[in-house]
């Protein structure tokens, strides 16, 4: 009984993996237009989660469509934050540009590459990026759970700081502009929805 259980599970296993690894498609054409939204905070009051005391640095609203996704199990980041989504807007959302640029994430980084420029290379760069998400609440998280690449999602929440009491400190990009270390977002997220 139990041979068949393990069974089971592990075909559960490889079936969700391989389910995930099938992005949505949208067709041609720009499906997430606008830029991101941020707004600063005139007196943010910080708070206590998961052991770690989360500042806020400005409100953050954002639809795009949703480039890779990688998920964390292990690490410290992972206590806080257990899914990255590498998000593209503007011409980063087009399925015609995204057939010429290979994307990938791991270790907490969103890596792109193209033979052939569909697009200049500052708009992939400014139009893209790879957003550590904090979920609110469960709810939020099996929310972004449910999320899968190729779809067009709508975040709602804040950018954030977060410190340990030994001193280990994560802290949130503030601009779209800037690339490589430090250049991510780390969103607390409190709403999630697919929009397609």
């Amino acid at each position: 009984m139990l041979k068949w259980l393990i069974i089971l599970l592990t075909a559960l296993l490889i079936w969700q993996f391989a389910v995930r690894e099938t992005p949505v498609e949208l067709g041609p054409g720009v499906h997430a237009p606008d830029t991101p939204q941020q707004q600063a905070l005139a007196s943010p009051d910080s708070f206590a989660l998961n052991g770690y005391r989360i500042t806020p640095l400005a409100k953050f609203t954002i639809r795009a469509k949703v480039l890779s996704r990688e998920d964390y199990r292990f690490g410290r980041e992972a206590d806080l934050s257990p899914l990255d989504l590498a998000l593209g807007w503007g011409r980063m959302s087009d399925e015609t540009v995204l057939r010429n640029i290979t994307i990938s994430q791991s270790g907490r980084w969103y890596r792109w590459r193209t033979d052939d420029f569909p697009i200049p290379r500052r708009e992939i760069e400014t139009h893209s990026a790879n957003m550590h998400l904090i979920p609110a609440n469960d709810r939020i998280e099996d929310e972004l759970d449910d999320i899968d690449a190729g779809q067009v999602v709508e975040l709602r929440g804040l950018l954030v700081r977060a410190d340990a009491e030994d001193g280990w400190r994560w802290v949130s990009s503030l601009t779209r502009d800037d690339t490589g270390a430090r250049a991510c977002e780390l969103v607390y997220v409190d709403k999630v929805r697919a929009v397609f």
